[in-house]
């Protein structure tokens, strides 16, 4: 390259970390607007109490919301509640915390370095369209029936979706900044953290929170697992014992408690991307 054409590209380079990394502002919603997305649950939970009510609904499989509130009361009295929530709470945490490590780790390498990816990517990708359950055997028979095999299967669900967007990302960094920051003679670490890592920190936030997502599913089919506490041993138990108020119980919490994780995820994600606003 000329030094003309190196004084050409330096000139370009903050053109383009701007292109990369430009302020996408987010439209400021209307007062209100966030509240939309509640009018439909709201009606269908109004909807099925009248329903419930009404005799419609056969109460032994399909009780009334009000009676699944009281249960869920009712169990935060007894205190099986905070017990069941507390175990499901800190599985979903390791595993989360172990699978997403690893993703990075393999993500990182198959994304930076091509031979790595044409080495091991076509097996992970492989391995990804196996379905949760199929997991299930081999994970008791390697690593028993204790805490290992769930939070190894939930870390297993969470894996993938990271693995997944960070390798993508990577390996679709915009060629001209990699060939302005060889021309700024950055080295690899450098080249990683400002260049790289701005590029693809939405994709791997994005990564993250389907991780997260996929760790609440893995969680319940880990904790069916000859599991003796958490939220899916509650509701394979209301199962076992005919109580639906029990099982729908589990559901909603299930429920609630994902998305106050994947609120927080996406909070600290906003923040780490701050900098696209300033």
């Amino acid at each position: 390259m000329s030094t003309v054409e190196q004084n050409q590209a330096v000139t370009r380079l903050p053109a383009l970390r701007e292109q990369t990394t430009h302020p996408v502002r987010r439209k400021k919603q209307p007062r209100g607007n966030q509240f939309v997305g509640l009018i439909v649950p709201a009606a269908g939970l109004v909807l099925w109490e009248a329903l419930a009510r009404a005799g419609v609904l056969p109460p032994n499989t399909l009780p009334a919301p009000t009676v699944v509130g009281q249960t869920i009361l009712d169990l935060g009295l007894s205190g099986d509640l905070w017990r069941h929530t507390a175990i499901t709470l800190w599985r979903i945490i390791t595993g989360f915390l172990l699978g997403a490590a690893v993703g990075t780790l393999l993500g990182g390498l198959t994304g930076y370095v091509a031979p790595a990816r044409r080495l091991l990517d076509p097996l992970l990708q492989s391995l990804r369209n196996i379905p949760s359950m199929a997991w299930v055997p081999l994970f008791l028979l390697w690593l028993g029936i204790d805490e290992s095999s769930k939070i190894g299967l939930i870390s297993l669900g969470a894996f993938f979706p990271v693995y997944l967007n960070l390798s993508s990302g990577m390996s679709q960094v915009d060629p001209k900044l990699l060939e302005v920051g060889k021309i700024y003679r950055l080295s690899g670490l450098q080249m990683i953290r400002r260049v790289i890592l701005p590029a693809v920190l939405p994709e791997y936030i994005v990564g993250l929170r389907s991780g997260l997502g996929l760790a609440w599913m893995f969680v319940v089919a880990a904790e069916m697992m000859g599991a003796s506490r958490g939220l899916g041993f509650l509701m394979i138990d209301g199962q076992m014992t005919g109580r639906a108020s029990v099982i729908l119980a589990s559901v909603i919490l299930f429920a609630i408690l994902g998305k106050i994780s994947d609120f927080l995820l996406e909070m600290a994600g906003r923040r780490l991307l701050s900098y696209k606003t300033r």
